[in-house]
């Protein structure tokens, strides 16, 4: 019993670490899009004079980057286009990264919290959706109607 358990793949674990990143991805990306649209003003002034999105005017990166923010952690909570929005979160984390490393280059703390969020993401652009998602009963539902 104990070399099942210390050695076997236990699934449930899995799926449940799965759905603790997830739910971390969300709490950190969510929570930074709503201290955004608390206060738009201050939002607009940071994009504008602290963060350096390049190619993109500051009130379209706020609207972008907030936006962004707080959907693509609730889809990928949900498991639902997994990969694209995985890559748009992946991308917006390279982006702040790179404001942040800007405005902020001898902070290694706060650098390495954006590198381990990349990370996490990685994992869902180059794995997919988990057994337990959307995508995953949507594409059962269309194996099955085959």
């Amino acid at each position: 019993m104990i070399k099942k358990l210390l050695f076997s793949r236990n699934d449930l674990m899995i799926h449940g670490f799965d759905l603790m990143v997830r739910l971390y991805l969300l709490k950190v990306f969510f929570q930074s899009g709503m201290t955004k649209i608390q206060s738009w003003q201050s939002t607009l002034d940071l994009f504008a004079y602290e963060y350096s999105v390049p190619f993109l005017p500051p009130e379209i990166a706020a609207i972008m980057g907030t936006g962004g923010e707080l959907l693509f952690p609730v889809l990928l909570l949900l498991g639902f286009m997994t990969r694209p929005v995985a890559i748009g979160l992946f991308v917006l984390n390279a982006v702040a990264a790179y404001a942040y490393a800007l405005t902020d280059f001898y902070n290694i703390v706060g650098m390495m919290d954006h590198i381990l969020w990349g990370a996490m993401i990685l994992v869902y652009i180059l794995y997919g959706p988990s057994p337990y998602s959307i995508d995953n009963l949507i594409a059962k539902k269309i194996n099955s109607s085959e």
